[in-house]
């Protein structure tokens, strides 16, 4: 996982260079032509929250998710259509946190990211995305 200041996101595939993207991400045989795996948010201040609850030093790119968001509460988007920057996209469920976080990462993640672990969304209409790109619903 690293930052990057933008990404190019393609319909039906997900961000481009990502391992899911390219096929090669543990579970990629296994979600093939999901559309719910395409993108994954999660918000920033759920990352601060927990690093300030449990003392924790969490990076944002620890939490394994494409975009970190900031002041959208995610949750409201699932079923919903929404933009960032000029990119189209449904909200399709939560993305809950899973073992393989909390085993590679920190234990404490998944009790404390159970319904607030982010957004799994499809990409509707694609093109390129950067950092302070606003999110409209």
């Amino acid at each position: 996982m690293r930052a990057l200041e933008s990404a190019r996101l393609i319909v039906g595939k997900g961000v481009e260079g990502d391992r899911y993207f390219n096929g090669c991400g543990t579970f990629s045989e296994k979600l093939k032509d999901n559309p719910a795996v395409e993108l994954s948010l999660i918000e920033k201040e759920e990352i601060d929250t927990f690093n300030q609850k449990y003392n924790q030093t969490l990076n944002y790119s620890d939490a394994r998710r494409n975009i970190v968001t900031e002041g959208v509460r995610l949750n409201m988007l699932v079923g919903q259509i929404f933009t960032i920057g000029n990119v189209t996209l449904k909200g399709i469920r939560l993305c809950e946190p899973c073992a393989y976080l909390a085993e590679n990462v920190n234990e404490l993640v998944l009790p404390h990211l159970i319904g607030r672990g982010g957004l799994r969304a499809q990409i509707l209409a694609g093109n390129v995305v950067s950092v302070g790109d606003l999110i409209k619903a």
